[in-house]
């Protein structure tokens, strides 16, 4: 078998074993067009030795007839499967291939450089961990650059690498190199990124693509490969309070009554208790089946059964949730809209939604404004043409079940589809609840945790040692802006400390996180008029200091500012 793992051809059954132990990473490649992305998975299917024979002799033989790359090997063409692409050696659809190394499994998804099909990079990022976006080092970062980077960052993906690709062409310039990333950095500082990794490639020559290349002496850090095999990408979704949406009613004979669908977040064992959103009706998990017997415990990510101790009305597109931690249930929200029909949103007009299994007629009722991606700015708008990105309310016919798209992608996500052609015509993300059109409001309790729920956040208050950097507490904000979190910075200095007191309860009140830099003197008048846990104090790190431990987060002295921005708002859970 050419070009292919010996282990397959030796002992199939070990590699298969091999293979469902290792780790899966899901990762997208993006950027304008021409900027290498097919090239550079096609040399790292290449490189792992995952072609097969047959497919090897097929790529020999396209090379020839349509590669760009003379009478070598156009590793390109692996990706590009379609005809109209080979033809005009574009990427247009996405294209999905899996491979694995040694130390871990992949799924990658090769996106169309083109803004016609940014609908399309969409998708293939909705599920990724990790997004390598390709800049041609000859023409820097470009306006679809900036686009597919706005847009990975509004799906959720928070590392990404850059890769400056085609350094041969600019002689493996360090100058041009430092050019693009400090341009791109620039960019993408309020995107809420928690790392972006520079790596100078050359995805035709294999430079830093596997190995380091000794054409780059000036770049000390991993090649690409390297990378994505030790990226520490967490999925805390396990850690998440418990949702699944139900896909069918599984009822083969008068005896069982199961709930099929995939976990979205969280654990489930037998014996836990869980409630459907929609009635409040509440009861126990009897059992969980799968194909291969039942289960002990059930994770997000499986697709099992769910069989209950009593009898309850549950139809498909219910969620079953955790009772102590329920998603929203309104008819009601904001959300973020990726336009992606020829057909321009049309305010006021009935659309189809879908949310997992779920559909309910729903109507855009305002455009609040528009993004320019190129510069991140909120523009008015009255409509949305395709590719544009805007924030919206709807209204659907019927509250549905859903989570803040930041809290959880699964549960927070949906599309919309037109009533007419079925087509799908918007991907969204949903931001945040508004007030509901159902009755009932005024037995709500409107306190603290409300606002604050409101705002998708907990209530808190940082106060800062005014021994600390000044710039960190600015720093600290900005960083809480990029991720949707309500703040407000207070003045510790030269302000009267019952003022200061009673200003800072009444933010927090409010719901909002509470910025503070002070004296000691200051922290012990504030520290007794705040919840337990509310009150986190950022100190100087001392030689045998813990990194934090709930109410107390110690900083190093050592650390850019940013950093200490970053590893403080990793400390502590707003």
């Amino acid at each position: 078998m050419a070009h292919q793992s010996e282990l397959i051809a030796r002992d199939i059954h070990a590699y298969l074993k091999q293979q469902e132990e290792k780790g899966m990473l899901r990762f997208i490649t993006c950027g304008s067009v021409d900027d290498g992305k097919s090239t550079l998975i096609g040399r790292l299917l290449w490189d792992s030795k995952m072609i097969f024979e047959d497919q090897l002799t097929a790529l020999e033989a396209d090379s020839r007839r349509v590669g760009t790359q003379g009478q070598n090997i156009d590793y390109a063409l692996l990706l590009d499967g379609l005809e109209a692409e080979r033809e005009q050696g574009i990427t247009i659809d996405v294209a999905y291939r899996f491979f694995s190394t040694d130390k871990r499994k992949f799924i990658v998804a090769d996106t169309p450089g083109h803004e016609q099909y940014t609908r399309n990079m969409v998708t293939g990022a909705s599920n990724a961990q990790v997004a390598v976006i390709l800049v041609d080092a000859r023409k820097g970062v470009l306006t679809q650059t900036r686009r597919h980077s706005y847009l990975t960052s509004l799906v959720g993906i928070r590392h990404v690498v850059l890769a400056i690709n085609k350094m041969d062409l600019v002689d493996y310039s360090e100058q041009r190199f430092d050019d693009i990333l400090r341009e791109y950095q620039g960019f993408a500082a309020s995107l809420g990124f928690e790392e972006i990794r520079p790596i100078p490639i050359s995805a035709l020559n294999g430079d830093n693509v596997i190995a380091a290349s000794p054409a780059t002496p000036w770049y000390q850090g991993p090649s690409l490969m390297e990378y994505l095999e030790n990226a520490q990408v967490a999925d805390n979704a396990q850690g998440k309070p418990f949702r699944m949406r139900v896909q069918w009613v599984n009822r083969p004979d008068l005896d069982f009554r199961g709930f099929c669908g995939t976990i979205a977040a969280g654990v489930i064992h037998p014996g836990d208790p869980v409630v459907v959103t929609s009635s409040g009706q509440k009861s126990r998990v009897a059992r969980i089946v799968t194909m291969d017997g039942d289960l002990a415990r059930a994770v997000a990510g499986q697709a099992v059964t769910l069989t209950l101790e009593d009898e309850i009305d549950i139809s498909r597109g219910e969620t079953l949730a955790a009772p102590q931690e329920r998603p929203h249930f309104e008819d009601q929200f904001e959300a973020k809209l990726v336009w992606l029909h020829e057909e321009a949103l049309s305010p006021g007009r009935d659309y189809l939604l879908k949310a997992g299994s779920s559909l309910s007629p729903a109507r855009v009722e305002q455009l609040r404004f528009k993004v320019n991606v190129n510069s991140l700015q909120q523009e008015p708008g009255s409509s949305l043409a395709l590719n544009e990105i805007g924030v919206c309310r709807l209204r659907a016919a019927k509250p549905i079940s859903f989570d803040s798209y930041r809290e959880n992608r699964a549960t927070g996500s949906f599309i919309l589809i037109d009533r007419v052609t079925n087509a799908t015509v918007a991907a969204g993300m949903i931001h945040q609840p508004l007030r509901s059109s159902r009755q009932g409001w005024p037995e709500i309790e409107v306190d603290r945790e409300a606002r604050a729920a409101q705002k998708n956040q907990k209530a808190k208050l940082l106060w800062f040692d005014n021994r600390l950097d000044p710039q960190l507490p600015s720093l600290v904000e900005k960083r809480l802006h990029c991720l949707g979190r309500h703040s407000m910075p207070l003045a510790g200095q030269g302000t009267g400390e019952e003022t200061l007191a009673e200003t800072a309860l009444l933010l927090y009140n409010a719901g909002l996180i509470v910025l503070v830099q002070g004296s000691e003197t200051s922290a012990d008048h504030l520290r007794s008029r705040f919840a337990p846990g509310d009150f986190i104090e950022i100190r100087h790190a001392a030689p045998n200091d813990e990194n934090g431990n709930g109410n107390h987060v110690t900083i190093d002295d050592h650390a850019p500012p940013i950093k200490q921005a970053e590893h403080l708002i990793r400390s502590i859970n707003l």
